[in-house]
Parts: structure tokens; sequence; C-alpha cells
């Protein structure tokens, strides 16, 4: 069974998450847990405030159990286990200490809070979640996938590395690509990232990079027909996976992390935090290791897009 938590303060983002995994189909059955972090005001412990935080915390509560109806009627009819839990505290800290004590598998949060200033810019919430957090991390961003009848458009950033090709053939065992458009995107990038000159051969480079790219778009193309294979030359890893997310309107953009505590963190990380903070549409941080990429329990939904840059 697939553990996901999924984030919500009832905000439009976190209700627009809760849409997207409701339509994402999903081979076996999901244990879901809606969690809503209640935070408390900072009062003045010299006053009697005894009555004043009940009604407080009655208020939130009575919002959060309403937030999570709407919730549970999404997937009326899924096979899907549900519950809601609650926290308190600090939201982001309280989420990524859940999914560890739960050993979650996957977070699923919205890019923006109640307290965010507009769509395009990063909540504090999910910035931290999608960044410390243990496991897999989606952040939803809107780009209107359930308000019109087309493909999902997924764009997996590809590096020839032995991680990136146990995740590709774990999608290649799923259904789910036959109804998505997959746009597999490798960013030939010849600037050593420390001395900011150039340091390859951007012959070489883009020869051996050209060669893996076409070979990991045809095996996709065997489950997922509607395969593209995209070799882009820019200088920022980071910044070349968001310019073909904004060309080709993808709804997920798929970038990797190595675990935390390994060295490969430092720099897969600047790319993956570049991504987070500049994709325009919903961005997913795999996390794992290889091995998971053969488990039996891994859902439709995360081996279909698990890619790592290692």
């Amino acid at each position: 069974m697939r553990r996901v938590l999924l984030a919500t303060d009832g905000s439009q983002c976190a209700q627009q998450a809760a849409s997207f995994l409701a339509h994402v189909p999903h081979r076996q059955k999901l244990n879901l847990t809606v969690m809503t972090v209640l935070q408390m005001p900072s009062i003045n412990r010299r006053y009697p405030v005894e009555g004043l935080m009940s009604s407080f915390v009655a208020r939130e509560r009575e919002f959060a159990d309403a937030t999570f109806e709407k919730v549970k009627e999404m997937f009326d009819g899924a096979d899907v286990d549900i519950e809601h839990v609650y926290g308190e505290g600090h939201p982001s800290q309280r989420i990524i200490e859940f999914a560890k004590e739960r050993d979650v598998d996957f977070i699923i949060v919205g890019a923006q809070g109640h307290s965010g200033i507009r769509r395009m810019l990063l909540g504090s919430t999910s910035d931290e979640v999608a960044t410390q957090a243990h496991c897999s991390v989606l952040v939803v961003r809107p780009t209107g996938i359930g308000e019109t009848v087309r493909p999902l458009r997924i764009a997996i950033g590809y590096k020839d590395t032995e991680p990136a090709r146990a995740a590709i053939e774990a999608f290649c065992e799923t259904r789910w690509g036959m109804q998505t458009d997959i746009h597999v995107v490798t960013i030939a990038s010849y600037i050593s990232a420390f001395l900011n000159e150039i340091v390859l051969d951007p012959s070489v480079v883009k020869d051996e990079a050209t060669a893996a790219l076409h070979e990991v778009a045809d095996r996709l193309r065997e489950v997922a027909p509607h395969t593209v294979a995209h070799l882009v030359e820019s200088d920022h890893i980071g910044e070349g996976l968001v310019k073909f997310a904004e060309k080709h309107t993808s709804d997920i953009l798929v970038v990797g992390e190595t675990p935390h505590g390994m060295f490969g963190n430092v720099l897969l990380g600047s790319v993956s935090r570049y991504v987070l903070r500049h994709a325009p549409c919903s961005v997913w941080i795999a996390r794992g290791n290889v091995e998971q990429s053969d488990s039996p329990e891994l859902s439709n939904f995360h081996e279909s897009t698990l890619a790592k840059w290692s």
C-alpha cells in the first residue's frame, strides 16, 4: 500500500493539490493521510485567555474538518484508505516530522497557502517541505489540467546515470504513459559549476548525451508512444529545465535528488531548488535509491515520473 501525505490548509492551492492527486490513476490502493497543521496564536500568558484559545481552536478545527470533507469527496469511489490528522506548531516542521514518523513515501503540497502573496511565488512551507523532507515531494501549481480535456504533459529531466535508467525502467512497467505526453530532456552544459568556465569538450558531451537520450526515448516509446526526446544546451541546468517547461507548457517538471547527507546533494540540490522556485508548473522532487525502483509497492504515480540527476 502506498503511503501518501497530503498537507492542506484549505487554501485554493491546497485544494488544487488534492484534486490533482484524486484525478491521477493508481495501480494500487492508496493509504492517504490528510494533514492540517493548526498554528496557535501567540498570546501573553499573563492574561486570562483560556476561553479565547478554546474558541480559536474550535474554529480552526471546524474549518479543517470542512476542508477534509471536501477532500474526501474528491476520492469517492476510489480505492483509497483516507484519514485526517491534526498537528500543532510550525507547519513545515510538523509535516516533515510526521512524514518521517509514519514512513511516508510521498508528500503533496500546494505551492502557496493562505499567507501567499501570489501564485508564482513559492510559499515558505512548500519550500521547506520540498527541500528538507526525507521522501519525494510534489509541489502543485495549477496548470489547468483539470479544466480541459487534454493529456497530462510531463517533462522528465534525464541524465545517463544508473539511478535514472532504473527509474525509466520502472516507468516502462506502468501503463500510465499511454495517455500522457512525455518530454524527456537532457541539459547539455559545458560549464564547470566551480570554475564558471568551459572545461569540457562540447562535441564529446553533446554526442554522448544525444546517444543516451535517444536510447532512453526509444525505451519509453514502448509504453508511452507520445514520448519526445530533447537535448537542450544551457550554461545553467536548472534554468534550462525551467525554460523548457515554460516553452512546452508542462504540467509537471521532474527533477531528482540524492538522499540527504550524500556529497552529490550539494550540486544536485542547487538544480532542484532553482527548478522548485522558478518553474511555472508543478514540480516533482524525486528522492530515493536505485533499489526503490524495483519495489512492488511503488505506485503508478511515483514510477512514471522518477528520474535522477546523480
